[in-house]
């Protein structure tokens, strides 16, 4: 391996909806951005796992263009710094992979990438790191290294692999073969028999995954290669050029070259893996009191046991009622029991179906500059809860069909109308009329909250036309 490539190049993942965690998780805002389990997110804690500096060189993320804004914010609530990649649209493991192998070949070919997910939960970072370390040495000898995880428990959920012959020199072995998920009984006789749980955590050598998706995939590997040539620099994003992208056929990482190549290799690990596919799955990774409850949120619950519920707002009661999970959002409620609770992705897809805004968008919706959450609405009106964070700006924007009032209730604003900029502080208001050229700006040290009231014959966000808008949307 050529000199100043021996530190390992993270690459965190961000794929996905984690609709089997709904109302929690929804498209606008995925589970891997929510603080589940903590104060952080599952990406952030992710990114935290790959940051020492003895080990890791500055990681890359790969992330869908409608979050993009999300992973900024939440790398800046750390302290750390990325290389982001957007992808256009959603193909896959393979694809992001495939860009992954070739954004790092472009250094060195053989730079030595971790893959990981962003949606993880391990509950020993040092063993994760140390675990990588010692993948190292069989990835340098060419072997796709994945660690394998001891069960602790016969899972249904998870995929397993059989470990075959010691890979010399190290702690690790060749893997015999990839099983997909199991019932109850496969499960347990896959423990029986040694199997490990499939992580999905990823070591290679950027220029071993290239070959092997040159013999296995080249179309997705032609496709990443020229997404990546033809990138644009947008803002602090590496954008992918769409056109190129989606040749890319649609397939995981599993089935396109991990259950085909001979290169596999699987070191086995033993700290405690989740990826937090279910309620059920995240009542088992979370604290619990001495009923095995795991409450949060303004929840009372009294002869309730093994259960999980959660309540951002609305007070929620459960009473004589066992392994059970309630979640309550301002615009949904959830309950399930847990051994169950994996059906919710069906849910999901049967409120898409009948075109349900609460299967994919939250109460609460982000934007670069904060967020806003509607209060109320009617025939031709609507209210909204805007906050804006300091510095933050709104496009200038006008709209064709409603007039809005903006009360401020927290910091100052700077409003622009037309040709007139104001300072409007708390307690003060200003109008703005149907048509008229507008923006809204936190010149602030403070996050600036504001009450909008919306009139007009229709209150939808695609009126909004955006004349300027420094976040290039």
């Amino acid at each position: 391996m050529s000199e100043g490539s021996t530190k390992i190049l993270p690459v965190v993942m961000c794929g996905g909806s984690g609709t089997r965690l709904w109302p929690a998780s929804r498209d606008s805002m995925p589970k891997q951005f929510i603080d589940l389990l903590g104060d952080h997110s599952t990406f952030q804690t992710a990114v935290q796992r790959v940051t020492a500096p003895h080990v890791f060189q500055r990681p890359t993320i790969v992330s869908s263009n409608d979050v993009r804004f999300i992973v900024a914010e939440q790398l800046a609530q750390i302290g750390a710094e990325a290389d982001i990649i957007l992808e256009p649209i959603q193909r896959d493991s393979a694809a992001a992979i495939a860009v992954a192998a070739c954004h790092a070949a472009r250094h060195d070919p053989e730079t030595i990438v971790l893959v990981i997910a962003a949606d993880h939960v391990i509950d020993d970072p040092a063993a994760f790191v140390a675990s990588c370390e010692d993948a190292i040495e069989p990835a340098r000898q060419g072997h796709i290294m994945t660690l394998g995880v001891v069960p602790q428990y016969p899972a249904t959920s998870y995929g397993y692999i059989q470990t075959g012959k010691a890979i010399k020199n190290t702690d690790a072995f060749r893997v015999d073969r990839f099983v997909e998920k199991p019932n109850a009984e496969t499960a347990q006789s896959y423990i029986d028999q040694g199997f490990l749980w499939n992580s999905g955590n990823f070591l290679f050598r950027a220029d071993v995954m290239i070959e092997e998706l040159e013999r296995f995939q080249p179309e997705i590997l032609a496709a990443a290669r020229d997404a990546l040539e033809n990138a644009a620099i947008d803002l602090d994003f590496i954008r992918l050029d769409e056109e190129s992208f989606k040749k890319a056929p649609k397939i995981s990482i599993d089935y396109a070259v991990m259950e085909r190549t001979e290169r596999t290799g699987v070191l086995p690990v033993s700290f405690h893996w989740s990826d937090i596919g279910s309620w059920g799955a995240l009542w088992d990774a979370s604290p619990r009191d001495e009923d095995g409850n795991s409450l949060r949120g303004n929840v009372e619950v009294v002869e309730a046991r093994n259960s999980l519920i959660h309540s951002d707002e609305i007070l929620t009661t459960v009473v004589g009622l066992d392994d059970i999970v309630v979640v309550a959002k301002p615009d949904a409620v959830l309950v399930t029991s847990r051994s169950r609770s994996e059906l919710v992705k069906d849910l999901v897809v049967a409120m898409r179906a009948k075109q349900r805004p609460e299967a994919s968008e939250h109460h609460r919706m982000y934007r670069p500059w904060g967020w806003y959450q509607r209060i109320d609405h009617g025939t031709r009106f609507q209210v909204k809860r805007i906050m804006v964070k300091p510095g933050g700006r709104l496009s200038l924007q006008k709209h064709h069909h409603r007039a809005e009032h903006w009360v401020v209730v927290k910091g100052t604003a700077e409003v622009t109308v037309n040709e007139n900029v104001s300072l409007i502080h708390e307690n003060e208001s200003i109008y703005i009329p149907i048509g008229s050229m507008h923006r809204l700006v936190n010149p602030g040290r403070i996050p600036l909250e504001v009450i909008e009231v919306q009139v007009g014959s229709y209150t939808g966000e695609d009126d909004i036309i955006r004349v300027e808008d420094i976040y290039g949307r």
